[in-house]
């Protein structure tokens, strides 16, 4: 049963159901920002042998600095 307010008007429920939608959204938003918090990035944290293979597959840097930086990082 809907019940009728004076000034709630004709669309008065699509604007309940809009703001209740919204609220919603905003406590999953707000789940899912808290529940990120400490993962690192995006909740995957790279370490350096990672960044450092990714840098050499975009050749950024070439197999002779890649290897001297490798044993650098492992040693």
């Amino acid at each position: 049963m809907m019940y009728w307010y004076p000034g709630m008007g004709l669309y008065g429920w699509f604007f309940m159901v809009i703001w209740w939608a919204f609220i919603l959204v905003a406590i999953i938003a707000l789940i899912r920002w808290i529940s990120s918090q400490g993962n690192g990035e995006n909740g995957t944290e790279r370490n350096p042998l990672d960044i450092l293979k990714e840098r050499y597959a975009r050749g950024e840097i070439d197999k002779k600095e890649f290897e001297q930086k490798k044993r650098d990082l492992t040693s």
